[in-house]
């Protein structure tokens, strides 16, 4: 595959997204409190074990494409659209966060889908695909946990 730099831009946005959103995951895993402190202590951890799993794939998927992922935290936060988020006990205002974030990872991964689909990326096509299809059904779930 001819290197493509826009394609490795944005392969490395969606991996610093999910970098960001790990980190914003552990930072809502250790500071809830309140009635839902339970439930959610143990969701934010099946979701930031979830994301690094993702950011493995793609940091991988990368190399695998002969591209070079970011691996510097100042290269995140250069390059994610998400960013730090500030310490929240509120278990309704890190569901919201969680929510508000699958939509932006989501968006990012539907342009690499594209991408990868006009220069015929298959394994990039099937990660983006499960991805997709895992993020529609997670919003279905956080949307029926708050309410909406």
């Amino acid at each position: 595959m001819k290197k493509d730099v826009k394609y490795e831009s944005e392969l490395n946005k969606l991996l610093s997204d999910y970098q960001l959103h790990y980190q914003n995951l552990r930072s809502l895993h250790w500071n809830i409190k309140g009635e839902n402190f339970f439930e959610l202590h143990v969701k934010y951890e099946e979701w930031y074990t979830r994301t690094a799993e993702i950011i493995d794939e793609l940091a991988e998927r990368l190399l695998t494409l002969e591209m070079q992922p970011i691996s510097t935290f100042s290269g995140y936060l250069k390059a994610s659209e998400i960013k730090e988020l500030t310490i929240t006990h509120d278990g309704k205002k890190g569901v919201e966060y969680v929510l508000t974030t699958q939509k932006t990872l989501l968006d990012q991964e539907k342009i690499v889908l594209s991408m990868a689909s006009a220069i015929n990326d298959e394994g990039t096509s099937a990660l983006m695909s499960d991805l997709i299809r895992e993020k529609e059904k997670e919003k279905w779930m956080l949307k029926a946990w708050l309410n909406k």
